[in-house]
């Protein structure tokens, strides 16, 4: 069921009890979230490095299940999914956290959707899913120049790509963890870093929901 993005987040969750609905994961009817692929989702935190030597913790590797259901929630209007992915990112704070900072004094901070995204959906979805973890996500992060598609780019590409696409607020003295749905290469993660670093924060670690198979990790209790 594809929700038209114009739908206040609101109302997706009454027209879900409306209109037929299938399993985000597997396309079983009449189920959003077959109990399989729920299981499918259940968070294996791990940690790695950005290029910027900031600490990464993942909960998902982004392919099979993991992959259809943010897709769904990013690009279908199926925000209810985002409780589930919110519970695996909320993994991946938590590993990062008793890995390498206190967490008392730190803001998290997500990474926002460009403009053309925002309007195309109706929501921010890197924000609805760190309050679905339960982090109050402090907005410094703003979109600044428009970027290309990332998908179909290469690293380097997408590394020139992102250059000037973020911009920060003012956040001395702030010990900040930027999160994000879905790293591929890193290069939107570590503009983050970047430009938050300029602004004045210590950019004590990254979180995501998902990672691209590709990257390199080890498990968070480091085997």
């Amino acid at each position: 069921m594809r929700v038209p993005p114009a739908v206040p987040i609101a109302l997706t969750g009454a027209l879900s009890l409306l209109l037929p609905t299938s399993c985000a994961g597997c396309d079983e009817p009449d189920v959003p979230l077959c109990r399989g692929c729920r299981a499918a989702l259940a968070p294996a935190p791990r940690l790695g490095l950005l290029g910027e030597g900031v600490p990464l913790a993942s909960a998902l590797t982004f392919d099979g299940v993991a992959a259809r259901v943010i897709r769904a929630c990013k690009e279908d209007g199926r925000t209810g999914l985002a409780r589930p992915l919110g519970m695996a990112l909320r993994a991946a704070l938590a590993a990062l956290l008793d890995a390498v900072v206190r967490p008392a004094d730190v803001v998290v901070v997500p990474v926002p959707s460009s403009r053309a995204a925002f309007r195309r959906r109706g929501y921010a979805v890197t924000d609805l899913l760190a309050r679905r973890a339960g982090a109050t996500p402090r907005r410094l992060l703003v979109p600044g120049r428009a970027g290309l598609d990332q998908r179909g780019l290469g690293r380097q590409e997408r590394a020139r790509n992102v250059g000037g696409t973020l911009r920060a607020r003012r956040a001395e003295g702030m010990r900040v963890v930027v999160v994000d749905d879905v790293v591929t290469t890193g290069a939107t993660l570590d503009e983050s870093v970047r430009v938050l670093r300029r602004a004045g924060a210590d950019v004590v670690g990254a979180a995501a929901v998902a990672t691209t198979p590709l990257r390199s990790f080890s498990t968070a209790n480091g085997a």
